[in-house]
């Protein structure tokens, strides 16, 4: 079975049920535009509740960021102590190398994809990156990186594979992330926009349905 990150999360109710229900990656979001958006001190204590409430090894914690500064990440670290760094942005690999010094933390990069040259930049974060993720390129003029409910073609992915397990994001709901990883053999599966019931609004019940979705692969 494929593992699941559920991202954007920002009340202890859809905390709950994305524990309750396995997944295995929770995402907590410091892009201030986005409506996912979550202070490091908030996140803190949502992942404190994910790491007391969780099984005997509770869900990895992933800080999403985009272009973050030295101040932000410091911020994040001193809160949340997050397992992971997703950098969402323009981050250079010397950027995201001194990143991962400055915190000890592992790296997440994510990559836009519109076509399959886009997938082949995989090449040059492969190993580097602790894992990569592949996202739909959001549409021209938005002010947002990801969590558009974009999809890109999922068999661009199909016999991929790299040093550690990679992701798959974008588009992806409970109605179609078993055709999404039929298609892309991706290993971990990463929601945000297709478990809402508004913009940056998580619903408890949709996060349930789509790990069951998973779960019944």
């Amino acid at each position: 079975m494929a593992d699941v990150k559920i991202c954007g999360l920002s009340t202890p109710e859809t905390v709950e049920a994305a524990v309750a229900g396995g997944a295995a990656w929770l995402g907590l979001n410091f892009f201030e535009r986005s409506p996912r958006y979550v202070t490091p001190q908030a996140a803190g204590r949502l992942a404190a509740q994910a790491r007391r409430d969780g099984p005997r090894r509770p869900p990895a914690i992933v800080a999403v960021t985009v272009d973050p500064s030295d101040a932000l990440v410091d911020d994040i670290v001193s809160n949340l102590r997050p397992d992971f760094i997703q950098l969402h942005g323009e981050e250079t690999q010397a950027r995201a190398q001194a990143i991962r010094t400055r915190t000890g933390v592992g790296i997440i990069k994510v990559l836009s994809v519109s076509d399959a040259s886009d997938i082949a930049q995989a090449e040059k974060w492969d190993g580097l990156a602790d894992h990569l993720m592949f996202d739909a390129r959001p549409p021209t003029g938005s002010d947002l990186p990801g969590g558009m409910g974009a999809r890109f073609d999922w068999t661009l992915l199909a016999g991929k594979r790299y040093a550690r397990p990679h992701f798959l994001a974008g588009g992806l709901d409970p109605w179609n992330v078993k055709e999404a990883l039929g298609q892309s053999n991706a290993p971990i599966a990463d929601v945000s926009s297709g478990v809402e019931r508004g913009r940056g609004i998580k619903d408890s019940a949709l996060i349930t349905a789509f790990l069951d979705a998973v779960r019944s692969l």
